[in-house]
């Protein structure tokens, strides 16, 4: 079992004009098996979390502290922050150029698990999961990301995710871009891992529809960089019928 948990995370980041500050104040406890949804409006605060979490530097950390499993996350470099078990779906994956799926697949596995998994083995679940995910083998030979469709370039995401195995992935906006087809291969891919490992997850989305196929345990509204309400799936019901001007407005 494990636990994420943030208090009164405060972040900001550089602008022209000044520090400007972005999350003011967060509090929020994801545990293994959980699905957490994030919802609010552009400019909430929604990704800024996720970025901060995963340790992007454009996000300063001015107050608040980060724990998995007692551990300080904000004390570690990004990627102790992936081997100890803290997975991003990016909003928008970045092109590699010159690297391999296969091999940075290979090679990120071999990072998290201290030793290179078996080769005959490892192609096999590597075959296995992009077949699951409707995903070409083909794509395994191309380099990462370069030329891929939006589709494409999340069930990489979601690829990486069912062959890592964290222990919370941070998904911003998954479904963003994604055809129905897709959004329900990309959903069923995190559902198997949830499934299979007890993984806790934070979804981050402006939508409702993802929430048909991932279904959340707890769903936290973010308006102005603050949790401003949270509840259960029913919320997410509400959301999709009131919107936000409530809170917007308030």
């Amino acid at each position: 079992m494990s636990t994420l948990e943030i208090k009164d995370l405060h972040v900001s980041v550089d602008t022209p004009e000044g520090e400007k500050a972005i999350l003011k104040g967060v509090d929020l406890v994801i545990r293994s098996g959980e699905t957490h949804a994030i919802m609010g409006p552009n400019g909430s605060g929604k990704s800024t979390l996720a970025y901060s979490l995963a340790g992007h530097p454009k996000y300063v950390v001015t107050g608040g502290t980060v724990t998995l499993d007692g551990a300080d996350v904000l004390a570690m470099t990004v990627d102790e922050r992936a081997r100890a078990g803290l997975f991003l779906a990016m909003q928008y994956p970045v092109e590699v150029p010159g690297v391999t799926v296969a091999n940075f697949l290979r090679t990120a596995k071999t990072a998290i698990a201290g030793e290179a998994p078996p080769l005959r083995a490892w192609i096999k679940e590597v075959g296995s999961a992009m077949d699951l995910l409707r995903f070409d083998r083909d794509f395994q030979e191309r380099s990462v990301n370069e030329g891929f469709s939006g589709g494409e370039k999340k069930r990489h995401e979601i690829l990486q995710l069912e062959l890592l195995r964290p222990a919370i992935a941070i998904l911003d906006e998954t479904d963003s871009g994604l055809d129905v087809d897709a959004l329900r291969i990309v959903s069923e891919g995190v559902n198997r891992v949830k499934a299979a490992t007890g993984l806790g997850v934070m979804l981050i989305t402006h939508y409702t529809r993802i929430l048909n196929y991932i279904h959340p345990d707890f769903v936290h509204v973010f308006v102005g960089g603050r949790v401003a309400e949270q509840g259960g799936p029913e919320l997410a019901e509400r959301l999709e019928a009131e919107g936000y001007d409530r809170f917007i407005s308030a």
